[in-house]
């Protein structure tokens, strides 16, 4: 057998598998039950020509890191989160850069060489010294900040900086939250703004109890701050449950809808329900990642999924994970009281509708489309890093020209 051709077991392992899960029975019921955020709430979109009426902001933050290691142990690394902002449909400036194409604000480590240890080491000191952590920090009020991580104060430096990748994308997450606090504390920021991130509201390298201080904080301010995702288990387990949704929308909900819109193509039904506990339990295995409360978890997020609008027999693509501030979807959840605020839920899933139509990725918000393109350390930047490198070491030219090149050889591209 060639080494390179994968066996047709191993494939067929996976084909029952994803059948498995595409075909199980769903069993959450396709007509909504008042009260219950189980069950599938259906509402008509914003009308197209309304969707930048809005006095709201939205914030989107993302991150991205990267990395190249050389044949000699040199390795260059770097991670990097930022955030842009849209009001009335245009982004707005949130740097005081002269560039008047970039628009939004990100940070960078100055320190992205990596040839022992040490420079591990030194990436890590100095994320911990960027304003945006170090003020993140201060608001958690803990004296140590090793303190607000989900490690061992004495240990957290060598196991973070064991591995190239972890200690990225450890430093890409926690920068990525530090910056949903210093958005928060913009002066150009009102009541009602919208702060939006890629991904969760958890995290695996943040305390619970520092997160939910957070959370609690944004939601005093009367900031929504919403985590979507086209990526998740739960989208399997419930691919059943969306053809069911879909077809009963298309067969018998949206023929007899009294849709405000008139024009037939503009008409679309969204839908969003809260994700119940057995579907969580089956997508996470448990984890307590995906546990509905503000202890014992992994952030301050209630997990939803939603179709902010529609995709013709797309069902499932068309389909998105949206993680609320608990804070909001449970407005008294400090006082152990469970009631879910429906009124404030469905407000949130409307105002979500503006930022979904008519943009490349039908369905998803595009402002997180636009911080995504802003951040991403695409595979050409090494390509970038290098020949900026080179520049600067010619500029010097305290190097023989050979030394130069042979510093940045591939030898996996002589293969």
């Amino acid at each position: 057998m060639n080494k390179k051709e994968i066996p047709d077991e191993t494939i067929e392992i996976v084909a029952r598998h994803i059948n498995e899960r595409n075909n199980r029975p769903s069993k959450i019921p396709i007509i909504t039950i008042d009260g219950e955020t189980e069950t599938p709430h259906y509402f008509e979109i914003i009308p197209f020509d309304q969707i930048d009426d809005s006095k709201a902001k939205f914030f989107a933050i993302d991150g991205s890191y990267n990395s190249q290691e050389f044949y000699n142990g040199l390795s260059v690394a770097i991670y990097t989160a930022g955030y842009v902002c849209y009001h009335y449909g245009k982004q707005i400036k949130l740097n005081n850069k002269d560039n008047p194409i970039i628009l939004g604000k990100n940070y960078f480590p100055n320190n992205i060489l990596i040839t022992n240890q040490d420079h591990a080491y030194a990436i890590f000191d100095e994320f911990l010294s960027l304003e945006p952590v170090k003020n993140f920090v201060q608001f958690s009020g803990v004296p140590n900040p090793y303190s607000i991580f989900s490690y061992s104060e004495q240990t957290i430096k060598e196991e973070i900086c064991s591995n190239t990748s972890k200690l990225l994308s450890f430093c890409q997450d926690v920068l990525e939250w530090a910056l949903v606090y210093e958005i928060a504390e913009l002066s150009i920021v009102n009541a009602g703004d919208f702060i939006l991130r890629d991904g969760t509201l958890r995290s695996n390298n943040i305390k619970q109890v520092h997160l939910v201080k957070l959370g609690k904080y944004l939601k005093e301010k009367e900031l929504i701050c919403v985590a979507v995702t086209k990526n998740s288990p739960l989208k399997l387990e419930l691919s059943s449950t969306f053809k069911k949704i879909d077809n009963y929308l298309e067969t018998q909900k949206k023929p007899t809808y009294p849709f405000t819109i008139k024009d037939p193509k503009r008409q679309k039904l969204c839908c969003w329900f809260e994700v119940p506990d057995d579907i969580l339990d089956v997508a996470y295995k448990g984890n307590m990642f995906a546990k509905k409360d503000i202890t014992g978890g992994r952030g301050f997020g209630l997990f939803f999924v939603a179709r902010l609008d529609y995709v013709e027999k797309l069902q499932n693509y068309d389909w998105v994970v949206v993680d609320l501030n608990i804070f909001d979807a449970i407005s008294e959840i400090g006082q152990k009281n469970n009631k879910r605020d429906l009124g404030k839920m469905e407000k949130i899933f409307l105002e979500l509708t503006r930022l979904t139509q008519e943009h490349y990725i039908l369905g998803y918000p595009f402002p997180l489309v636009e911080a995504h393109n802003f951040v991403t350390l695409k595979n050409d930047f090494k390509d970038e890093i290098i020949k900026r490198v080179k520049y600067a070491l010619y500029k010097e030219q305290r190097m023989d020209n050979v030394d130069i090149e042979n510093l940045f050889l591939d030898i996996h591209e002589r293969f």
